[in-house]
């Protein structure tokens, strides 16, 4: 079992940057690096997308087309803590992010929602123009 909880979300206008943090907590014998971790972002009508992923044990990152070169998805495996530093934003970046995680390596390419089994409560990011 592994909880996820979302920080530092709010709201910054086009251009800016913020970071979001997701903390981890497991309650298995299951090491952190063992688990593929993953920022979706949710926009009301819209479908969820999965935006970038981080493999903890080899530290291999996946970007979607729409942020790549935007946002950096990071890990501090002593905190359990991953981390999205989000630059450039745009209006269409609003959503409500969330974290997710999976054990085992992440999956090539675009990222499902159905290949992960443990969800964060999400934390909103609102960018003005």
């Amino acid at each position: 079992l592994v909880e996820l909880v979302e920080s530092g979300g709010g709201s910054v206008q086009a251009g800016g940057s913020l970071r979001i943090s997701c903390r981890a907590s497991t309650y298995s014998y299951t090491t952190y690096s063992t688990y593929c971790l993953a920022w979706f972002r949710h926009a009301p009508g819209k479908e969820r997308e999965g935006v970038a992923s981080i493999y903890g044990g080899r530290g291999t990152t996946y970007y979607a087309d729409s942020v790549k070169g935007r946002f950096t998805i990071s890990q501090d495996r002593a905190q359990n803590t991953m981390y999205l530093q989000m630059n450039s934003l745009t209006p269409e970046d609003s959503a409500m992010y969330y974290c997710a995680a999976d054990r085992g390596s992440c999956p090539i390419g675009r990222l499902r929602t159905a290949d992960f089994a443990y969800w964060g409560q999400g934390t909103q990011v609102t960018v003005s123009s």
